[in-house]
């Protein structure tokens, strides 16, 4: 099991910058990904960045540029420094956590990020 804990949400204005942090803990595989994605309401759950342990990143379409992934192996902590936030960007933002090679999934509850208008 891997338990992630989040942290960083709020409410922010236009173009402002936010920074998401999420710490796992618990059976961590030493190469895995790590990553946010986000679900605003009405729509799917969708990819934000993730970051593997080796260094490999994605990032969505819509945030690049302004959002960067990093990550601490030594901590087991990944952040998302978010930058020009939009009110496009409001959405709930949950922290994602893969063993490389597993199928399983790992979720945090989520922390509310709100682009104000």
């Amino acid at each position: 099991q891997v338990q992630l804990v989040e942290s960083g949400g709020g409410l922010v204005q236009p173009e402002g910058s936010l920074r998401l942090s999420c710490a796992a803990s618990g059976s961590i595989f030493r190469i895995n990904t790590m990553g946010w994605y986000r679900q605003a309401p009405g729509k799917q759950r969708e990819l934000v960045a993730s970051l593997t342990t080796l260094g490999s990143t994605d990032y969505a379409d819509s945030v690049k540029g302004r959002f960067t992934i990093s990550r601490d192996n030594a901590k087991n902590t990944v952040y998302l420094q978010m930058n020009s936030l939009k009110p496009e960007d409001t959405a709930v933002y949950y922290c994602h956590y893969r063993s490389v090679g597993s199928t399983v999934n790992y979720w945090g509850q989520g922390t509310q990020v709100t682009g104000s208008s």
